[in-house]
């Protein structure tokens, strides 16, 4: 069956992390997606453009030179005809190119014009090169993160790229092209990693606000200061998740370990929390992994064991939900949200390079024959 965007048509230039993330979610939910890539660019990744490219899955390809005025005309009349573009340029190349919002949108009006950068299309920083600890590190969230002793970590690139960033951007379209839909009238998403990071964080802002959350480090109760929150080490090496946030998770949590309730004082002593986390330390070190997750399953304790990436895959839970699939024999994360009446799927394996160009311009109404040299 159709997924929910099936209909919609969109644009995308390729280009690197949370901008292909958001065309993968949209194409995951039946949007169809075409990629243009500028002809004969070497990949600035080695995996770019390969089997391995999870990013570019379940959409088709067009390889244009858009410095030259014939292809140029022919990514203008995609854009005609496309509900949505998706760049993620720094500000200003799409205007070099003559693609900017307004030649677009004066011929397409309805057109949703999406921008993807780190730091947004204005201020001070907008033409400043970064990644996502940059631009992490610029919201506050990133010095709140880790423990009091060391430099904050370095939490991958999910929060500001894919989280603050992607996530923040498919939403976005998806928001502004609902708006078109309704009024015939498209607009530029100007989605910035700094500003998305920096919403992801809102509650601790209502937290700090008041006084709930405190600056130091590894203090306050979801950075690691609670010792009901936070992560052990186990006897092999291994890991857990220990999360009984509520009091009546928290009672489960000592009652299972047969500890004193009296002792562990859950969230009414916040000076003990630092005592009371090497008492628990010692005792998870007693024993490996999975006795813990074990003696823990069937709980309401919120403890579970921290999974590496092929334990994952294999997780009962996981497997029962289809939460990874293997496309072209490359296992990855499957569509998500889900969609009771149409379900999002992969659509098929990145594409090559211009392998569907004549394609493309057939089933937009435009000439195979003007990609002919």
């Amino acid at each position: 069956m159709p997924g929910p965007l099936s209909g919609l048509r969109i644009v995308e230039m390729v280009g690197l992390g949370p901008a292909p993330f958001a065309a993968m979610m949209l194409a995951d939910a039946g949007a169809e997606v075409i990629r243009v890539h500028q002809r004969g660019q070497r990949p600035e990744i080695p995996l770019m453009n390969t089997r391995f490219d999870v990013l570019a899955r379940g959409r088709r390809s067009i390889a244009l030179d858009l410095k030259a005025e014939k292809d140029l005309e022919v990514m203008r009349d995609l854009l005609a005809r496309a509900d949505g573009l998706i760049e993620g340029f720094r500000p200003g190349v799409m205007e070099r190119l003559g693609l900017g919002p307004e030649p677009c949108l004066a011929a397409n009006p309805r057109l949703v014009y999406g921008r993807m950068t780190g730091w947004g299309q204005e201020g001070p920083l907008k033409d400043a090169a970064g990644h996502d600890l940059n631009y992490l590190g610029a919201t506050g969230a990133l010095a709140a993160m880790g423990p009091a002793d060391a430099p904050p970590p370095v939490p991958l690139n999910l929060i500001a790229d894919f989280g603050g960033g992607g996530m923040l951007m498919a939403f976005g379209m998806v928001a502004a092209l609902l708006g078109a839909k309704t009024t015939g009238e498209g607009q530029v998403v100007d989605a910035a990693m700094t500003d998305g990071a920096a919403l992801l964080a809102a509650m601790f802002w209502g937290f700090r606000a008041g006084g709930l959350w405190g600056a130091t480090r590894e203090a306050n109760l979801l950075d690691g200061g609670a010792y009901f929150y936070g992560t052990y080490a186990c006897a092999d090496g291994k890991f857990l998740a220990v999360a009984p946030v509520e009091g009546k998770f928290h009672r489960i949590f000592i009652d299972t370990l047969g500890l004193d309730a009296v002792e562990f004082t859950h969230a009414a002593d916040p000076a003990a929390w630092g005592r009371l986390r090497a008492r628990l330390a010692a005792i998870f070190l007693t024993e490996p992994r999975d006795h813990w997750a074990r003696l823990f399953a069937g709980t309401d304790a919120c403890v579970t064991p921290i999974l590496d990436w092929d334990e994952a895959t294999a997780d009962p839970h996981a497997r029962a939900r289809g939460a990874f699939a293997s496309v072209d024999g490359v296992v990855q994360p499957a569509p998500a949200p889900r969609f009771s009446v149409t379900p999002s799927a992969i659509a098929s394996g990145p594409a090559a390079p211009g392998a569907h160009g004549r394609e493309i311009l057939a089933g937009w109404g435009l000439d195979p024959a003007r990609l002919d040299p």
